[in-house]
């Protein structure tokens, strides 16, 4: 039985350039490469995940520390190979869905961040600062977002730099904080 991408996993070492290639291949320009390399030269990568399939990576998640509020850290740039996108790898129409390596890959992100599953993880990284729930911004399409655990209404009175329409947030509970984004330097011209 196929049941879609294998599992989830931390970038390893050696994977850069593979990573930088499915960038290249799923963005129109060189924003995104630049941003995860910054990112990383600046220690404000936390994680980087991809999702596998077929002995390469399918899709790719960054995730960094923002700058404030503390513990609160942004999805960003969240990449799918172009001939596996929208289920095109499901080997029958029955089981596209479970081959949406995108949604796949940002569901169980938004998972981990609202149940709060990796907060041992990020305090040992020391990541952390005081016990303010961990929340985890994305600016993008909200339509696909949202499907993956995204509230764009939770994000609703946020300030930040960017559009606040195209600005969803995951964290456990339902309120809808009122805080200021500060981005890491990284995001600057993106």
């Amino acid at each position: 039985m196929v049941a879609g991408p294998d599992f989830s996993r931390e970038l390893r070492s050696g994977e850069e350039a593979e990573v930088d290639a499915l960038l290249r291949a799923a963005f129109p320009g060189p924003q995104e490469t630049r941003l995860v390399h910054q990112l990383r030269d600046d220690g404000n990568m936390v994680h980087e995940l991809v999702l596998p399939w077929d002995n390469r990576i399918g899709a790719y998640a960054g995730i960094s520390r923002m700058v404030e509020p503390k513990n609160w850290f942004c999805l960003a740039p969240v990449a799918v190979r172009p001939d596996l996108q929208n289920g095109a790898a499901a080997p029958a129409e029955a089981i596209r869905n479970s081959f949406r390596f995108g949604s796949r890959l940002v569901r169980l992100i938004v998972t981990a961040y609202s149940q709060q599953s990796i907060r041992e993880g990020l305090a040992k990284g020391g990541w952390l600062e005081g016990d303010e729930p961990l929340t985890l911004v994305v600016l993008g399409k909200p339509s696909f977002y949202a499907r993956c655990g995204f509230s764009l209404e939770r994000a609703a009175r946020l300030t930040t730099p960017y559009p606040v329409k195209n600005t969803l947030i995951a964290r456990p509970g339902h309120d809808v904080p009122e805080e200021t984004l500060i981005y890491p330097p990284a995001f600057d011209g993106v």
